[in-house]
């Protein structure tokens, strides 16, 4: 779209004068220099070295994913131990393994299930090691409980299996659809079969150490409300701790407002959803989850399968170019690689191949329309609350900062909420968060162009702005005579609120 149609959407959308509007998009809609959609990869077997997480740090990586489906806490605490030692900079998101439902173990290598064959599928109990002719369930009342006719899923869906008969306490399955799995893949059965509760007592163990060791953010899997998130987050004891509410179940899609609410960010976890809801609807979800979160304020993950055909090759194929690339138009706040870079032949060039389409697409990405489409929509929370206010004030500093071609966006902020409200508007200047403390500064790697910088504690808004300007000249994001536009509020309130804005020329 060209800039004068984009101009003429944006005034639709903002009420601002058309010829106004062409001309900042004339002149301020160049694409940045700096990569604003953010790269989660995951850290496994292939990537758990602290030379392979520096390098993927350097090739782009802004946060660590450390699942702990697979090993133990401790095993996940020491991951997240050489991260930090790695890539100070970089956030660590761990995530629960929920109450998925996993094989025992196929053999190193993995196992080719073909289509046609007949497979035995047993408690876990009685077959502690998963092969061609007999799958283990490792929770046994899963096995016990097929019926036949009953479809099971096996991984993100791709080999599938149709339940023939019971045989003894286990139950003889046909593939439907083969192919090769390994490690302890996730079974999908019907919902009927089995009740499962989120967050399970394992993952409350976890949750507790993980918080002990200062974990930025946490990962929360099969969600299906927003009382799962409350639960979660009482466990916790730590309101500082980001959470994520992992979008896998067609509950969770049909509360996912609710979830937005009580959730600090969210991911779009492609693979169990893609098994739980019809897969010509996955795309549609997607587009939905991304749109409500980036309208409530809360950075999006997208994840699953991005650039899956280089767990073992140089290149992706272009399908999943035009995945990656598709997400970053929907807006999503970052993209996520996982068995690319826990057990793919070369992490580091995976995380450097997606920064490159990332950065490709965004110099197409059309900043001003997504602002003026998303106008002034309250974040949450009723107008007169901290957080209304907050969502008020952004939508004005968004405006100032068209209106003036600032060179930057500054948010002053502790907790880093201001920083997110404003990121929703994804403006084309970056969005520097000014912050004194390093633990939101890691949290902030997860948010769509937000570059954060650690400056000294204040006990004024004109020192906080004073040093938030500083900073932001000193690390080269603008310079003499330019302009920039900053967002602040009182330290010595007692619920602290970004209530001020300030158009500061650079002198």
């Amino acid at each position: 779209m060209d800039p004068a149609h984009r101009a003429e959407s944006a005034a639709v959308a903002t009420h601002l004068p058309t010829a106004y509007l062409r001309e900042i998009a004339a002149r301020g809609a160049t694409p940045p220099a700096r990569r604003r959609t953010r790269l989660v990869a995951t850290i496994g077997p292939a990537s758990d070295s602290v030379e392979v997480v520096a390098a993927m740090a350097e090739a782009g990586m802004d946060v660590a994913r450390i699942p702990l489906a697979h090993g133990s806490v401790d095993e996940a605490i020491e991951r997240m131990r050489r991260v930090r030692k790695a890539a100070p900079h970089v956030g660590v998101l761990a995530d629960l393994p929920g109450p998925k439902i996993r094989t025992t173990a196929f053999p190193e290598g993995g196992t080719l299930l073909a289509a046609g064959s007949e497979v035995l599928l047993l408690p876990g109990s009685a077959q502690p090691t998963s092969g061609a002719e007999r799958i283990g369930i490792a929770l046994d009342e899963v096995a016990l409980g097929l019926e036949e006719g009953d479809h099971v899923a096996v991984g993100d869906g791709g080999v599938s299996l149709r339940v023939l008969e019971r045989r003894g306490e286990g139950a003889l399955a046909r593939v439907l659809s083969g192919g090769r799995v390994q490690g302890r893949p996730g079974i999908t059965v019907p919902t009927s079969r089995v009740v499962l509760r989120t967050p399970t007592a394992d993952d409350l163990e976890r949750l507790d150490a993980l918080v002990g060791e200062g974990v930025d953010m946490v990962a929360v899997s099969f969600v299906r409300s927003a009382s799962d998130m409350l639960a979660v987050r009482a466990a916790t004891g730590n309101l500082h701790t980001m959470l994520c509410a992992k979008i896998e179940t067609p509950e969770a899609i049909a509360d996912l407002d609710e979830i937005l609410t009580v959730s600090d960010s969210v991911m779009v976890a492609r693979g169990d959803l893609g098994v739980r809801v019809p897969l010509e609807d996955v795309p549609h979800h997607q587009k939905h989850i991304i749109r409500a979160g980036v309208r409530f304020g809360r950075p999006v993950i997208t994840a699953t399968q991005m650039l899956e055909s280089m767990v073992s090759s140089p290149v992706p194929t272009r399908a999943e170019v035009t995945d990656v690339a598709n997400a970053v138009l929907d807006g999503t706040s970052a993209v996520m690689l996982s068995g690319e870079t826990a057990v793919g032949v070369d992490p580091v060039n995976v995380v450097a191949t997606m920064a490159r389409i990332v950065m490709r697409t965004e110099r197409d990405f059309d900043y001003l329309r997504w602002g003026a489409g998303l106008g002034l929509q309250e974040v949450s929370g009723p107008p007169s609350s901290a957080l209304g206010i907050t969502a008020a004030i952004t939508g004005a500093a968004w405006r100032a900062a068209l209106e003036q071609n600032a060179a930057a966006i500054v948010a002053c902020t502790r907790s880093g909420r201001t920083a997110r409200v404003i990121s929703r508007f994804r403006p084309a200047m970056p969005i520097v968060a000014a912050t004194p403390s390093i633990e939101t500064a890691r949290q902030l790697s997860v948010s769509w162009g937000v570059e954060a910088l650690i400056v000294r504690e204040s006990t004024s808004t004109d020192d906080i702005v004073w040093h938030a300007v500083q900073a932001t000249v000193e690390a080269g994001y603008a310079k003499a005579g330019d302009v920039v536009v900053v967002l602040a509020g009182s330290p010595t309130e007692p619920d602290p609120v970004t209530d001020t804005i300030r158009i500061v020329r650079i002198s």
